[in-house]
């Protein structure tokens, strides 16, 4: 996945967490670079795949590179700078959700309901004209310059060879870094080394924030290399994959697959500490599946129900590799977010991809913590605040238990993003979360909720008769059409 052309960073920023890094990073002095924040993007369609990463690091501003490995070799054609703003739009897109909803006027006439639908639904690199091959068995395959960063494809006959070839070079090369190289020199791999000219990068608070890099190539496999960027880690690591693919989504083929417990009703409190929340969720869903790869989202690329921010356009697709892969299919990409946590030896593997059934989940009118089966893929890890009505009813009839946006038309929610470094602070999902969740052995305390007034009549309170009233968490899952889901 990307290029080749210094020496590995020996540490991540973050104390207990960081984003993980599909290679290494590399300086060209004896300073320490820090990886805290990647995020990767990628396409595919057939045997093609447009991959694409977006990098931050903190460190000194010298002469600075990351290495990754690549199945081809990659030439100026291939090879693009994004900008970052699509990032922080695919992450807002696909991030976990926490919603408030306003119990609607029991006494006004019900509103049909609206499920959201979805849509239904692989060039050969060049060849090189290689450099001179030296005698540590390196070659050089291409060069050129894209935006900030200088690349070199190289490839390798020996991984001793190119570790060597590296410090010759004048990188400095962390500590068991050629064992991680090994098995991507074996299998043939390229090493796709992007080396960045500080003068062309804008640092704040002593970190650059780097142009995304965009490539594309064409195999049969369907993965991505992590191992080497495990030569970095001090601590835990956190990778999270956005795939977006014409109507299908991705799961892992050789880790354990999990899905984030869902549509789970929460306390007030959780407004101004979702992020420390869902963290308190995500860990406790690993803690019960070790090792495995968490699905947090599988939907329509270009919708959303609740939409956390304007949906994705066509532009967005074809800049993120819809040009690449067809434009004729972009309307019908589905996102698939995947998140991984692992520690320094808990990452065996890369991670491979295979098709997977759509899912439902997420959603009023999916009932559940769980996923299940569906013709389409809606399933988003969403989280919810209530408000009861708490005015007077005065029909003899009330339903209960519509919910819908703000008295006042306006959207309450927000979406959780840089997750890696939230406070990890024990958060106890028991006291915050209203009921069970049966599959990560959170028992939920109900929340209060205010008792019923009915004016008018003399009915009760519709807690009997088909009407189900908030106990404990329990709703009737109903939601007005001119309200988000």
């Amino acid at each position: 996945m990307k290029v080749l052309a210094g020496v590995l960073a020996a540490a991540l920023l973050a104390p207990t967490a960081a984003y993980a890094f599909c290679g290494f990073y590399v300086s060209g002095g004896d300073k320490t670079l820090f990886n805290d924040a990647t995020q990767v993007v990628l396409m595919r369609k057939g045997t093609r795949t447009v991959l694409a990463m977006q990098n931050n690091y903190k460190g000194p501003p010298e002469a600075f590179a990351m290495v990754v490995p690549v199945p081809v070799v990659l030439h100026e054609g291939d090879v693009k700078t994004l900008p970052k703003e699509l990032f922080d739009h695919v992450e807002q897109m696909g991030a976990p959700r926490l919603v408030e909803y306003w119990e609607q006027d029991p006494c006004a006439p019900p509103e049909p309901t609206m499920v959201a639908t979805a849509a239904p639904t692989g060039g050969i690199a060049r060849a090189s004209s290689p450099a001179k091959q030296d005698d540590l068995g390196v070659r050089i395959e291409a060069k050129f310059v894209v935006g900030e960063y200088q690349v070199v494809i190289l490839s390798a006959s020996d991984s001793t060879g190119l570790d060597t070839w590296l410090h010759r070079e004048s990188y400095k090369i962390p500590d068991g870094a050629e064992p991680l190289l090994r098995p991507y020199v074996e299998a043939g791999m390229k090493f796709f080394v992007a080396k960045v000219d500080p003068a062309k990068v804008k640092f704040e608070d002593g970190r650059a924030a780097l142009s995304p890099l965009r490539f594309h190539y064409d195999s049969d496999d369907f993965a991505l290399p992590i191992r080497l960027g495990l030569a970095n880690s001090q601590g835990t690591q956190d990778l999270i994959v956005n795939i977006f693919s014409p109507g299908q989504r991705f799961e892992v083929a050789n880790y354990k697959n999990v899905f984030i417990p869902t549509n789970i009703d929460v306390d007030t409190s959780i407004r101004t500490k979702f992020a420390a929340f869902y963290d308190a969720l995500f860990d406790r869903t690993i803690e019960k599946n070790p090792g495995a790869v968490v699905t947090e989202y599988a939907w329509q690329a270009t919708s959303c129900d609740p939409c956390p921010g304007p949906t994705l356009d066509a532009g967005d697709l074809a800049t993120l590799g819809g040009d690449i892969v067809g434009a004729d299919v972009a309307a019908s990409f589905t996102l698939t977010r995947l998140h991984a946590r692992y520690g320094k030896d808990g990452a065996p593997n890369d991670l491979v991809f295979r098709t997977a059934a759509p899912i439902l989940g997420g959603r009023e009118d999916a009932p559940g913590n769980a996923a299940s089966s569906a013709p389409v893929n809606n399933f988003q890890g969403r989280y919810i605040i209530r408000h009861p009505w708490t005015e007077p009813v005065t029909c003899r009839h009330p339903h209960r238990g519509t919910w819908g946006g703000p008295p006042d038309g306006s959207t309450a929610m927000q979406a959780a993003s840089n997750l890696a470094f939230a406070p990890r602070n024990g958060m106890k999902l028991d006291a915050v979360v209203a009921q069970e969740v049966p599959a990560i052995g959170v028992h939920g305390t109900p929340i209060p909720t205010a008792s019923l007034q009915v004016q008018g009549c003399a009915c009760q309170s519709s807690t009997g008769g088909g009407n189900a009233a908030i106990l404990g968490g329990v709703v009737l899952l109903v939601v007005r059409r001119r309200r988000a889901t």
